[in-house]
């Protein structure tokens, strides 16, 4: 019973500190909207302005929708998906009117501008891709926006719903007794040994043997098991093996990730493999393929739908015929709904009872479809880059749950340094891999990075147990003789005389740092690289390049640099700038990175979070550049180590 009461006190603390990063990230918001101009939030990809005001219509979960586009800045990535609540606002005619867009954005980056008026009501986006977007809006609210006669813009808004849904599962599981989740925290938060199937392993000669053993342990499990994916191991591959072989056991499992964009990937995969899945939510990447498995596609699709529209249709009409009600108008409206329902209810059943697998993000697991469903698993991807309140949310749906990450790889996003320091990035994955180490199976062949690329992350970060596939191994470079690693100390480098210095510079508290000097010489280094290559080659086998920065200022600098160099031109479409978190998952031939930080006192900030470096080292293939200045990083032991790998690298 004590392990009981110590399991409800951790929930309890974690309690806090997830409202103390709810405190401070609803303030951070407030001082954002207040004091933050709207240019500073479109350049950070947070808000459009201006917009045009589309068509309005009633989807098919019958909620009114409305389409937005972008007209302006549409090279800026932008941060709107699926689920995000936004807020509508307009800019006085004459403020902007008389400004310029650039002088107005400028204008607005001062204090709280007078001319801006935020609408009453927030709405939720349905989908959005590109320069389009799709938003669900209160009934009634669609005219508020189409009839304005002043420049409207749309800005992210505080998610007060994703924070509402985790404390309500931590409630949850906090009051949970004699029942499967009451058992499932007092395992986690105990050595007790979790339960455990025996039978023969079986074989999957398509994996390799930690793939195998890792699919085999899932398939015993009775609680819980961790399959530990470093990168380039084949963490997707092996998740699905693990599903495909629990759905011959069992007729139904619901799969979860993070974020949207984890959930796309391992449905893309799951429908490859032929796997009937139902997506609760929009994908963030709009394809037909990607479209056909969600949920509003298939209700859309089913037979039945065309009635229940025309149903719908006839409710509207009622209710809008106010006048000249006669007395049976509330009887009338009464059989109409109560037909809309038992049709809604016989679609859902029908779509529910066919998927195999039901997919969403954790938070998107508390959709109301959802209601009253029971599954025997659970899987979570990403699961080391979820908060554990987050991992609560599906699993009082559940009796047993599989989880597979990474957790020296990204962590979760937590703004409160408080509530950081009190430990609540540390994730349910952690905390699991720390009392159940036998549950944990680690893949440890990977297939993507030369064997001297791979090799630093292996030592440092999975005690060496990372090996590279035979096949890879001798991954060539691009170039003969070419060094897979290169550290360019952009501390020794020589800037022209035009050229912006190669120290660091801050710009605005919330925005970052960034470093032109170094940014030139990034680009420099690519030009001269590509030359030595060849552009005929580079063309011709379509090699790819990534260029990654912590900062997402330096992001954005190098973007525009890309852009303006006529020598990239024909490359455009080969080369991706992005933070590292815009990396996550992804791998390139070629991957640069510019770390930003020069500085006398030797502090590097939030490079010290390693795992973000080993998520930026391990992207590459063929080839990583890294562009630092030594002096300020090496103070810090893990890249000290890491300059004398490259150099004894290039020595040999």
């Amino acid at each position: 019973m004590q392990m009981n009461n110590s399991a409800i006190q951790s929930l309890q603390q974690q309690r806090l500190l997830l409202q103390m990063e709810y405190q401070t990230e609803k303030e951070a918001f407030r001082k954002q909207t207040e004091a933050m101009g709207i240019g500073r939030k479109v350049k950070r990809g947070d808000a459009w302005f201006p917009v045009s005001v589309g068509q309005s219509h009633y989807n098919s979960l019958n909620q009114m929708t409305i389409e937005i586009l972008r007209t302006q800045d549409q090279d800026i990535e932008h941060n709107f998906e699926y689920g995000k609540p936004v807020m509508f606002f307009t800019v006085s005619q004459t403020a902007s009117n008389t400004i310029s867009q650039t002088a107005f954005k400028a204008k607005a980056k001062g204090s709280k501008d007078a001319s801006i008026h935020y609408f009453s009501f927030t709405g939720t986006v349905s989908y959005a891709e590109g320069d389009r977007m799709v938003v669900v809006v209160p009934e009634g609210h669609a005219l508020d926006l189409q009839g304005v006669d002043k420049p409207v813009g749309v800005q992210l808004s505080f998610d007060e719903t994703s924070y509402r849904v985790m404390f309500d599962a931590l409630d949850r599981v906090i009051k949970a007794k004699n029942n499967r989740l009451a058992y499932l925290r007092d395992l986690f938060y105990s050595k007790m040994a979790a339960g455990r199937f025996t039978f023969a392993p079986m074989s999957f000669p398509w994996l390799n043997v930690t793939q195998e053993r890792a699919v085999n342990e899932v398939l015993r499990a009775k609680d819980v098991a961790i399959v530990h994916g470093p990168p380039g191991t084949g963490k997707t591959t092996t998740l699905v093996e693990a599903i495909n072989e629990t759905l011959m056991r069992e007729s139904q499992v619901l799969v979860c990730a993070q974020s949207n964009m984890a959930v796309d990937w391992i449905c893309e995969k799951l429908v490859d493999r032929g796997i009937n899945v139902l997506r609760i939510g929009n994908p963030t990447r709009v394809n037909d393929k990607m479209l056909g498995f969600t949920y509003e596609r298939r209700f859309e699709a089913h037979p039945d739908y065309p009635q229940l529209w025309a149903i719908r249709k006839a409710i509207r009409e009622l209710r809008r015929r106010k006048k000249g009600r006669d007395d049976n108008f509330h009887q009338k409206l009464e059989r109409l709904k109560s037909r809309a329902t038992e049709l809604e209810i016989r679609i859902n059943a029908d779509l529910f009872g066919e998927a195999r697998v039901i997919a969403s993000t954790l938070v998107g697991s508390a959709n109301r479809l959802l209601e009253g469903q029971k599954f025997g698993t659970l899987f979570i991807d990403e699961a080391a880059q979820a908060l554990e309140a987050a991992c609560w949310i599906p699993m009082r749906r559940v009796s047993r749950v599989i989880l597979a990450g990474d957790h020296c790889q990204l962590p979760p996003t937590v703004k409160s340094i408080a509530a950081l320091k009190g430990g609540l990035g540390k994730t349910l994955m952690e905390r699991i891999v720390e009392n159940k180490p036998e549950c944990v199976t680690l893949l440890g062949v990977q297939y993507r990075m030369n064997d001297e690329i791979m090799k630093f992350s292996s030592d440092w970060f999975y005690g060496g147990k990372v090996k590279t596939a035979p096949e890879i191994q001798q991954r060539k470079s691009i170039l003969n003789f070419d060094r897979p690693i290169l550290w360019l100390d952009t501390g020794q480098m020589e800037v022209g005389p035009d050229e912006p210095s190669n120290k660091e510079q801050f710009i605005g508290e919330s925005f970052g740092r960034v470093n032109k000097g170094e940014a030139e010489l990034t680009l420099k280094s690519l030009q001269d690289y590509f030359t030595k290559i060849g552009k005929e080659r580079i063309l011709e086998e379509q090699i790819d390049v990534g260029v990654i920065s912590p900062y997402r200022a330096q992001v954005q600098y190098l973007r525009k640099l890309v852009k303006q160099r006529e020598f990239f031109k024909p490359y455009r479409r080969l080369i991706t700038v992005n933070t590292v978190d815009g990396f996550q998952g992804q791998e390139r031939d070629i991957i640069l990175i510019s770390m930003v930080r020069a500085n006398e006192n030797g502090e590097i900030g939030f490079l010290r979070d390693l795992r973000r470096m080993n998520v930026a080292i391990t992207r590459a293939r063929m080839k990583l550049i890294i562009l630092g200045d030594v002096a300020t990083l090496t103070r810090h032991p893990f890249y000290k180590k890491l300059w004398e790998y490259v150099q004894e690298i290039n020595e040999r």
